[in-house]
């Protein structure tokens, strides 16, 4: 007669690996995630992981959807919406209806009905962030660029704030056109190299200046709404706030966040921005540029903004720095043609505060 076998539990198959696994591992993970609602999410798993979370250095913000209070809902993607154009003027007023999701129903792990995080019904993007008080790298994603454009005109720029605007790049186009292919007896237009006179006859510089006035609206709007961010986390070395179109990237560094701190901001007397101030331009233009993949652009812009009173704007440093600064604003084919366009003949404007 054979005996009876018994079945005994494995005692190993009960452990969870991940808990042999270290708190800097694990930060290391958490730092890697960096998506504030995911690691929101994280935090709901166990205590060991919501006594981590918000301990992470590196944090992203992405806010997909903008509500206002009094719950009218609009598309911020459209530029003919009107909430499209004035997003930054109502930002605080604004909630993160994406983040609601996840965040409603998060509640600690130690027995109690208390929420992880604040309930997000009126709560902004600092309010979001609270939490994470040890945050050193911060990433900010908008739902759209501010800088409503025509069909087809490419628009992008990107910005350097200490307690003011610091560098400013601001790239366009008119249109973007498959390259023609020229027969043995035709030849590409002739370009000498300077602005030709129909650009300030057609409306060009014009359309140049509009483009240049918007974007540092977009980008002083930015910087201005930054404040309570920058305020609760004196840990940042990094603070990054761009969109989901491209177009604009607002840029802080450990010295810029610093002078942020230290000195006071001057705010525009009209509205809820930074002050521009009187800064000195520089503009690049070529009527018809080749880009990459058999690709060609018209009308290709290049400005660059520095303020008037930036008194090193002569220095060979100086001009090594800003050249750095602008051959490292775009990607791909447009960091081709910011290439292309800094061999251009230089065009010097001046402009006012505002």
């Amino acid at each position: 007669m054979q005996p009876k076998a018994r079945v005994y539990a494995d005692p190993s198959r009960d452990l969870d690996e991940f808990e042999r696994l270290p708190d800097s591992i694990v930060l290391l993970i958490f730092n890697k995630v960096a998506d504030v609602r995911s690691l929101c999410s994280c935090s709901a798993v166990s205590k060991r992981f919501n006594s981590l979370v918000f301990l992470v250095h590196d944090v992203y913000l992405k806010i997909d959807h903008v509500v206002t209070i009094d719950g009218d809902c609009d598309d911020p993607l459209s530029p003919s919406s009107p909430r499209h154009r004035r997003l930054f003027s109502n930002f605080v007023k604004l909630i993160l209806s994406t983040l609601l999701k996840p965040f409603h129903n998060l509640h600690s792990t130690n027995g109690g009905n208390k929420p992880i995080v604040p309930q997000l019904s009126h709560h902004s993007p600092a309010q979001v962030l609270k939490n994470f008080a040890h945050v050193r790298n911060l990433r900010i994603e908008l739902p759209a660029g501010e800088v409503a454009t025509e069909e087809g005109v490419i628009l992008k720029w990107r910005a350097e704030f200490g307690s003011t605007i610091q560098n400013c790049v601001i790239f366009g186009g008119t249109r973007v056109d498959r390259k023609p292919v020229f027969s043995e007896h035709e030849s590409p237009v002739e370009d000498s190299g300077s602005i030709p006179d129909s650009f300030y006859t057609n409306g060009g510089l014009k359309l140049r200046v509009v483009w240049t006035i918007n974007s540092l609206i977009a980008a002083s709007r930015r910087h201005y709404l930054l404040q309570p961010i920058i305020k609760d986390h004196p840990t940042l070395k990094s603070l990054v706030l761009s969109d989901a179109d491209g177009q604009g990237t607002l840029n802080m560094g450990v010295g810029q966040l610093k002078e942020f701190r230290e000195k006071p901001l001057v705010a525009s007397a009209t509205s809820n921005r930074t002050q521009v101030p009187a800064s000195n331009m520089k503009l690049k233009y070529s009527p018809y540029l080749d880009l990459p993949g058999g690709m060609a652009l018209q009308g290709a812009t290049l400005v660059t903004i520095k303020p008037s009173s930036d008194g090193s704007s002569g220095t060979n440093t100086n001009t090594t720095e800003s050249d750095a600064f602008i051959f490292g604003a775009f990607e791909g084919p447009f960091k081709v043609a910011a290439k292309s366009l800094m061999k251009r003949r230089t065009y010097l404007l001046e402009m006012n505060g505002f």
